[in-house]
């Protein structure tokens, strides 16, 4: 357990490296307004932080700067929320008066802006398809005999496409009476629905429209299929990574530039985690070995109460944590308030 003489001094720390990036001595401290200590006892706290795990020292002559663990037990127990600046939370609201027709457009722009205003990189999943619901279905043979594509579109304004097996005898009549079905059948099913249950309780009704049982089952399969995509990740800022001094080292970056460039693989920088409030990871907290030098601050938007997708900051331990954890609270809260009244009924 930390004095509080002990906890002053390594806040202190925390935000003098966070702002100037080099390591923090105890002369530097004793000038700090609300440290009235002498820089041989200061020197003597830092010793004994250091000891007990929260301080690292780089050079036998340098000052100290947090360690790993220094950093979490400021989040956790040190960490002051001053606001957002008027400048950023200005741009926080123009971000979310603007008028977006698709929701690519949200997240595209809201992982720019994001990365602008922390100097980081920014990443924003999108809903998790099988928490939306279907609008509508349709089928367009190729003209290759039992070929078509399904298209089906959420409420969300998410589009996905599926290459269908039909009977080769099967009638455009069929077809269009199978779209009418489905779309009659489906409007306003959660995408979990179709894959579970309703599958099976609309397997015998489709099966009286195309004949045969397993054809029709087949088809309720690639529908699902259609219905399941990987979380897309849009991803702000990359090249923010190169400008932190602690990844000058190439052989350091260039795992997490790939990582990053990979939009099928960047979603798993964000921590699966669906519970309200902010998130971060420090370090080794984070389940990516590439990550091991990195802060990920993360939090949770909502569509109708429930949990929909993730927005998060990747940056180095040296983070300005308290500025990060107070954006993405606004952002979450914010995206949480448009998705969900643009999406109502």
């Amino acid at each position: 357990m930390l004095t509080p003489r002990q906890r002053v001094i390594l806040g202190a720390i925390v935000e003098d490296y966070v702002r100037s990036g080099e390591p923090v001595g105890s002369r530097t401290l004793s000038k700090h307004i609300h440290i009235s200590l002498s820089p041989a006892t200061i020197r003597n706290e830092m010793a004994d932080l250091e000891d007990m795990g929260y301080l690292d020292q780089p050079h036998t002559s340098a000052g100290r700067i947090p360690s790993q663990k220094g950093y979490r037990f400021y989040v956790d127990n040190l960490m002051t929320k001053r606001g957002i600046e008027p400048s950023t939370l200005a741009q926080l609201r123009s971000l979310f008066r603007q008028r977006m027709d698709e929701l690519e457009d949200l997240f595209q722009q809201t992982s720019r802006v994001l990365s602008e205003l922390t100097q980081y990189t920014a990443i924003v999943l999108g809903p998790k398809v099988y928490q939306e619901r279907i609008r509508h279905v349709q089928i367009v043979p190729l003209g290759v005999p039992g070929r078509a594509v399904a298209i089906l579109v959420t409420d969300t304004g998410h589009v996905e496409d599926r290459y269908v097996q039909f009977p080769e005898d099967t009638s455009a009549d069929d077809v269009v009476r199978l779209v009418n079905f489905l779309n009659h059948r489906l409007a306003g099913v959660t995408v979990a629905s179709l894959k579970s249950r309703m599958v099976q309780e609309m397997a015998d009704e489709l099966a009286r429209i195309l004949g045969r049982y397993e054809d029709a089952l087949a088809i309720l399969d690639e529908l699902s299929q259609v219905a399941s995509p990987p979380d897309k990740a849009y991803v702000g800022g990359t090249a923010n990574i190169l400008a932190q001094p602690e990844f000058r080292d190439v052989d350091k970056v260039l795992p997490l530039l790939s990582l990053l460039e990979r939009t099928d693989e960047a979603g798993y920088v964000l921590p699966d985690v669906q519970g309200p409030g902010v998130e971060v990871r420090i370090g080794h907290e984070n389940a990516i070995p590439t990550l091991e030098n990195c802060t990920v601050v993360s939090a949770t938007y909502s569509i109708h109460g429930l949990p929909a997708g993730r927005i998060g900051i990747l940056g180095p331990t040296r983070m300005n944590y308290a500025r990060v954890v107070q954006i993405l609270e606004y952002v979450a809260d914010a995206m949480t308030r448009l998705l969900s009244e643009r999406l109502s009924g």
